[in-house]
């Protein structure tokens, strides 16, 4: 499985680069995975409704460009479903098994993901009702594909 992890902006976080890192290096003995900065719009702080959409927008053409006609998409978003680690780890197995080996998960900005983004991913994936930053969400989801491949393995780990 190829597993792509396209995000927007650089993460600058040492700590947060490392935990990233580690758990990269442990998924290599299961699944090819990369993670895929594109670059975040410069935008004042205070934005209209209006400058949030077109950030929103530019980013989100960033994104799209970086997709190719035969990935399944997974968009994180506030609204999407909500899983346990045991569903994620069988929507992967699932996707292993009917064929469709090229999986991008798709992290917003800070403003979130554009219309777009949405309208092309396969589906929508929740990780709480809370907001987190999304350079934290990285490392979030690369523990949790981590422990979706352990789980599927039964192999020890995810307790």
């Amino acid at each position: 499985m190829n597993i792509s992890i396209i995000t927007v902006g650089k993460l600058k976080e040492k700590y947060l680069r490392q935990g990233i890192e580690e758990y990269l290096k442990r998924l290599s003995a299961y699944a090819k995975i990369e993670v895929v900065e594109v670059a975040d719009e410069k935008a004042p702080e205070e934005l209209s409704e209006l400058e949030m959409l077109q950030v929103k927008q530019k980013e989100g053409e960033r994104i799209l460009a970086k997709i190719s006609q035969d990935t399944y998409v997974i968009a994180l978003a506030i609204q999407g479903k909500l899983q346990s680690s045991e569903e994620l780890a069988k929507t992967l197995d699932q996707l292993a098994t009917y064929g469709k080996s090229k999986v991008a998960f798709v992290i917003g900005g800070s403003l979130g993901l554009s219309e777009e983004v949405i309208k092309r991913s396969n589906e929508q994936l929740s990780f709480s009702r809370m907001t987190f930053p999304h350079q934290l969400m990285r490392l979030i989801l690369v523990e949790q594909i981590y422990r979706a491949f352990r789980i599927n393995r039964n192999e020890p780990y995810h307790k």
